[in-house]
């Protein structure tokens, strides 16, 4: 493998590392939040036991997401010095307004919130930790509004060789970010209500506080599905949006290979990107393509061969990975129905308590392949239609690469499994009592 392949490598590992932790730090720190309102509202000590318990977790998670995003961020020097300094004008602001307003509020208010339990009023600690959850958000905000601008560039103009900023609010309102924040912040969210749904599972399918858990199950169920629905809305929005913006991702995404007027959707095919079509296609539904895509069942959706082989993505995996993300996108929406349904009397729920235990590793699957989706969906591009990945990457030898490559994969799966393994003991261990 060549420099550049290695680098994407690098840096998929290491992006995809950094989110398995970042989701459940967005969707546990709301989820804290709510619980310790509850107990600010109600005076019921379980909400404040179920803060500290998920706080718990919430922290452990943190502490770790920290590391591997601050390594993320180097490589864009490292490994991507081309693309740095061609896209720097515009890249740069957005991630140091990231750090300088939103992490490091976020960091500062953690501190204050873990130090602060009963040394000042309830309220005040409420806030310290809507401040942490509303900082989380606000940090993806700014990241993904800068992923938002490679997918879909926009207020920029090319002069001196760059590409450099001519209308700041251009890239912040960016239709493609806006969307993909709304998105992955919804998926975090359905992950860190899993996450409680799950381990109050565990924990009622053994008897243990079942008071406690129930309350902690009750308000995640409603959470999850308030969130589930809107990711199946959402997507669809999006959807549409990377049709117009992407028409090549789109037909990755379905394995379109002639441009068609109402264009199906096929549940399954198998695609044969040697042949340039697909050996299985099977459940065709008429029209849905082109309904999804353009928002009418005629309207005429561009095939890859529309494209030059060099500028098409790579389709077997983007297929593949659309396809489980969408799958479990409706299984996610279907469980969370069944669980909002059964709350109040969900210790008897037996049958789907051991479902909502195995589902807790699920969302991570649907986030990762839905990056998958945007990240590989969007070559040979590293900046859409604007720079080729190939061109952006630092002049670097194989060995140098393969290297720090080895090495992230090293260590990011040590933290990974330091990480699950305090998750799988303090969740098991259960809340402290409160006197």
């Amino acid at each position: 493998m060549d420099v550049v392949m290695l680098s994407r490598l690098q840096f998929a590992a290491a992006s995809m590392f950094h989110f398995l932790f970042v989701p459940l730090t967005l969707g546990l720190s709301v989820l804290t939040a709510i619980y310790e309102t509850m107990y600010v509202r109600s005076g019921d000590k379980d909400y404040k036991r179920a803060a500290k318990f998920w706080g718990k977790l919430f922290l452990i998670n943190f502490a770790l997401g920290v590391v591997t995003g601050i390594t993320l961020e180097f490589q864009f020097g490292t490994n991507w010095s081309a693309y740095s300094k061609y896209v720097g004008d515009i890249f740069g602001p957005l991630l140091a307004i990231e750090a300088t307003l939103a992490f490091y509020l976020e960091s500062t208010f953690i501190g204050v919130w873990i130090f602060t339990w009963d040394r000042v009023k309830p309220k005040t600690h409420a806030l310290f930790i809507w401040l942490v959850a509303i900082a989380s958000n606000i940090s993806a905000l700014w990241i993904l509004i800068a992923n938002g601008w490679m997918q879909r560039p926009v207020g920029y103009v090319l002069r001196n060789g760059r590409a450099e900023l001519e209308n700041f609010i251009a890239v912040i309102t960016n239709k493609f970010g806006i969307y993909e924040f709304f998105h992955t912040v919804s998926g975090a969210y359905i992950l860190g209500g899993f996450f409680v749904m799950g381990i109050s599972a565990w924990h009622l399918l053994r008897r243990n506080e079942i008071r406690f858990f129930k309350k902690s199950f009750r308000l995640a169920a409603t959470f999850t599905l308030i969130f589930a629905l809107f990711e199946i809305f959402n997507g669809h929005l999006h959807g549409s949006e990377v049709a117009e913006a992407q028409p090549a991702k789109l037909a990755a995404m379905e394995s379109l290979w002639v441009t068609e007027q109402s264009a199906p959707m096929y549940l399954f095919a198998i695609p044969d990107e040697e042949n340039e079509k697909n050996s299985v296609e099977l459940l065709p539904i008429p029209g849905m393509l082109s309904l999804l895509a353009h928002h009418s069942p005629d309207a005429v959706v561009k095939g890859l061969k529309e494209f030059p082989k060099e500028e098409r993505p790579p389709v077997v995996l983007t297929f593949i990975s659309f396809r489980i993300m969408v799958g479990l996108g409706f299984l996610f929406g279907l469980i969370a129905i069944l669980a909002w349904i059964k709350r109040n009397r969900i210790e008897n729920a037996q049958g789907l308590l051991k479902i909502l235990v195995y589902m807790i590793p699920l969302p991570y699957i649907a986030i990762e392949t839905g990056w998958m989706v945007a990240e590989v969906g969007r070559q040979p591009w590293i900046v859409y239609g604007l720079m080729k990945t190939r061109d952006a990457a630092s002049v670097l030898t194989t060995s140098q690469v393969w290297i720090s490559l080895t090495a992230f994969v090293v260590f990011y799966s040590f933290l990974g499994l330091i990480d699950f393994y305090l998750l799988a003991k303090y969740a098991r261990k259960g809340p402290e009592a409160i006197k």
